[in-house]
């Protein structure tokens, strides 16, 4: 097989791995959170609560998990991620109580700090080290399906087998299709062989420790406001759509649009926004949902459709961003350490953001939309403040 060949191989491998990873934990509450409240006799935002606790648990293990993958490759870790979701789903489907329902959330968090995007991204690193942008931007456009994917299955298997049944069938495809797809991944003396030499790495940062530092604090900001945001919206756009005047139905249907921009976002970025640098893809992406706000709110409903897209597109860059930006301005070595550490701050406000977000919509109504909106401009903003290490100053953009 060559060596593109096995690349090909490896990213398709990691992208189907990562949709089912993401369907099974992040967009599983969404189709059974009202079924397992009723079941347990609590209130849903019990389960959302859970689901809170397993993000946190996530942003603790992140660091770990990437210093784990720096050193012995992702591949293990990886496999060890199917593994733990297999069993934190099993112990799902069989919660009769809320303290279990928690316990259950939290091992299942477990997996999702050494088993999704963070992972997969520092896995290919330390496959292509530098030359890994391509490969990342691929991966997100497997996982990109896994809304589409993940909520009509859920739904299917909710309908037909109960939650419970449901919770297992997704842990039953952990182990026969999930942990498969991960075994793909070449082991660390493999991944050395296909790595690129040293001198096509890209330049290692500036010596100095003060100006690494500040641009890992600007990053962990914007990434932080990233998924503050993307959580915030997943959570309230149909209701925000319906307070700017669009009627039920439409807003829907038209915040389903978000996923299918995502993919269009990543689609751009894979296309024509491969040759421009990271940081200017990422500044551009910033923009786009505060530009989306900005027409919604004063357009009012004719615009919803725009909003939506724009905002989906950005976010769907972003998350490319999350991977190739670290590795740009501090090249692979230590990579996912240091990302785990990066997108500590994300997840501990996604963890939040439903229920922050939500009390500026129940104050303001869709005019809480202009502190997303000031949000994202503020990443904008970080962005502008950093530049590429040893970079041309034409080049700083």
């Amino acid at each position: 097989m060559t060596p593109a060949s096995r690349r090909a191989l490896t990213v398709s491998a990691l992208g189907t791995a990562q949709t089912l990873s993401w369907a099974s934990s992040y967009y599983l509450p969404a189709m059974l959170a009202a079924p397992i409240a009723r079941d347990l006799g609590a209130p849903s935002f019990i389960v959302f609560a859970a689901f809170s606790l397993a993000l946190v648990v996530s942003a603790a293990l992140g660091p770990f998990a990437g210093k784990a993958i720096d050193r012995f490759g992702g591949r293990p870790v990886l496999m060890g991620s199917n593994l733990v979701f297999a069993a934190g789903l099993l112990a799902l489907s069989q919660a009769a109580s809320v303290p279990w329902l928690m316990a259950a959330w939290g091992l299942i968090g477990v997996a999702m700090g050494s088993g999704l995007y963070e992972a997969a991204f520092a896995t290919v690193v330390r496959i292509h080290g530098a030359d890994s942008r391509g490969a990342i931007t691929g991966i997100t456009l497997f996982a990109g399906f896994a809304s589409t994917v993940g909520w009509p299955l859920t739904a299917f298997l909710e309908a037909h087998c109960g939650w419970r049944g449901a919770c297992m069938a997704w842990a039953g495809l952990h182990l026969v299709l999930g942990l498969p797809l991960n075994a793909i991944v070449p082991r660390v003396r493999e991944a050395a062989a296909q790595r690129l030499p040293e001198a096509g790495q890209a330049a290692a940062p500036a010596p100095g420790r003060a100006r690494p530092r500040r641009t890992e604090i600007l990053l962990a900001y914007v990434f932080a406001v990233g998924w503050f945001v993307s959580t915030a919206m997943a959570a309230h756009l149909p209701s925000l759509l319906h307070a700017s005047g669009v009627s039920a139905m439409a807003a829907v249907s038209i915040a389903a649009l978000v996923g299918p921009a995502q993919v269009a976002g990543r689609l751009l970025e894979f296309g024509f926004l491969r040759r421009a640098p990271a940081l200017l893809s990422a500044r551009i992406a910033a923009l786009a949902h505060p530009l989306g706000v900005a027409a919604l709110l004063m357009f009012g409903a004719p615009a919803a459709m725009v909003f939506a897209v724009l905002h989906g597109a950005g976010n769907g860059i972003l998350t490319i961003a999350v991977g190739t930006l670290p590795l740009l301005l501090f090249g692979p070595q230590g990579y996912g350490g240091r990302q785990g550490l990066l997108m500590v701050p994300a997840r501990l406000l996604q963890a939040g953001a439903p229920f922050l977000f939500g009390l500026l919509v129940q104050g303001w109504g869709e005019r809480a939309l202009w502190a997303s909106a000031f949000l994202g401009l503020t990443a904008a903003g970080a962005l502008m403040c950093i530049s590429v290490p040893g970079a041309p100053r034409s080049d700083r953009r």
